[in-house]
């Protein structure tokens, strides 16, 4: 049968209702999308300790993938217990704060009488104009911080319900995907799951260990310079870090706001310079190296992706788009027609990886791929 190739407009709408009716399911749908996206992406890092579990320590496959998630539970609550003593130090000094910011208000009080000629009376009227505006807001927040609390606590109890599940049946989750495809897409369905597998793998571990060591840059920059709560600033940075371009700002502006509260404009102005100098040296040196060749998206799909992941899931949105729009970039290199939209994803490289090196990884890749299909397969010979 003829298929009939429709005009480039009809092509057009139909690809622009696609992707709005997408976004609109992902928005929708965003109470089970965002912690089945996380639960893959715990899944995936957690994937070769699970492995060496099974092979190397000849565990079962419940067994393995619980022992797993046990210990990521445990140094994730390492963490937050250590940012909880940190920040109650911090919460400590607040009249100090307090004190410090009635002392800047006040000298800008003087400031925009004497320079804007704007009377006490004025500035106090737009004040309380603005507090009764933000008290409001306020107490709508404080209303909802327990549903909050409760949503957070839920969506983590599931992500780790989902991680374990795709740990143990990723052997049947890799067969259904194949098996959705014909016989002769098997072999590129294949190099598709099996280079996303370790994409994912190689930015979400290369990002941790990123973060880490921004941790101990930031943390040693602030000690230098002498500015309280360096720790607890330095690793909040290395966190907000994570969100390309737009979270090293957000952590510049805090680390300024909190020196400004405690010392003078000038330490702001140096702790300010300090983070957008190892910015510059993360951004040139340690990502492209630590976090790895795979995921290659040029900084304006970046952003674009960090704001649409914003506007369709949140805050979550904003790490997780990264790694989906890395996935969509691998798929359009391989199915034909959408090459166009790789290159409009991907970075324009003067300086291409060695191709015997792409076809040792490839071949990597692929026999690890066998190797799983050659375990499902002896496991369900053995069951039967």
């Amino acid at each position: 049968m003829d298929t009939v190739k429709l005009p480039f407009y009809a092509r057009l709408a139909l690809t622009l209702l696609s992707l709005v009716l997408i976004i609109l399911l992902l928005e929708q749908g965003s109470g089970i999308f965002i912690p089945l996206v996380f639960g893959l992406l715990t899944a995936i890092l957690l994937y070769p300790l699970n492995r060496f579990f099974e092979q190397k320590m000849k565990l079962g496959r419940s067994l393995s993938a619980l022992l797993c998630l046990l210990l990521f539970v445990t140094a994730l609550t390492t963490f937050i217990y250590f940012l909880s003593i940190q920040f109650a130090s911090f919460a400590d000094d607040f009249p100090n704060m307090k004190l410090r910011f009635e002392h800047i208000y006040n000298d800008l009080h003087h400031w925009l009488s004497y320079k804007m000629h704007i009377n006490a009376a004025q500035q106090n009227d737009y004040i309380n104009k603005s507090a009764s505006s933000v008290v409001e807001s306020v107490a709508k927040s404080v209303s909802n911080v327990f549903v909050s609390i409760t949503s957070i606590l839920l969506l983590i109890v599931f992500i780790f319900i989902f991680a374990f599940f795709m740990l143990f049946h990723r052997r049947l989750l890799m067969k259904f995907v194949i098996s959705l495809f014909s016989k002769e897409h098997e072999q590129k369905v294949t190099e598709v799951i099996t280079e996303t597998k370790s994409m994912i793998n190689s930015y979400v571990a290369g990002l941790l260990i990123e973060m880490v060591i921004m941790g101990i840059a930031n943390t040693s920059m602030l000690l230098i310079l002498g500015v309280q709560y360096a720790v607890l600033l330095g690793v909040v940075a290395a966190v907000l870090n994570i969100i390309p371009y737009l979270g090293i700002y957000s952590a510049t502006g805090l680390i300024m706001l909190v020196t400004f509260a405690n010392s003078s404009w000038n330490l702001a102005v140096e702790a300010g310079i300090g983070m957008l100098v190892l910015h510059i040296i993360d951004s040139n040196v340690l990502m492209p190296r630590i976090v790895g060749a795979r995921v290659k998206m040029n900084p304006f799909i970046t952003v674009l992706a960090v704001i649409v992941g914003e506007y369709v899931w949140g805050v979550p949105g904003m790490f997780l788009f990264i790694p989906i729009v890395g996935i969509i970039k691998l798929i359009c290199e391989r199915v034909e027609g959408l090459e166009a939209w790789a290159i409009l994803i991907g970075v324009d490289e003067h300086s291409k990886t060695p191709k015997h090196k792409i076809a040792l990884d490839e071949l990597k890749s692929i026999d690890d791929t066998n190797e799983e299909i050659t375990i499902n397969t002896t496991e369900d010979k053995n069951e039967k």
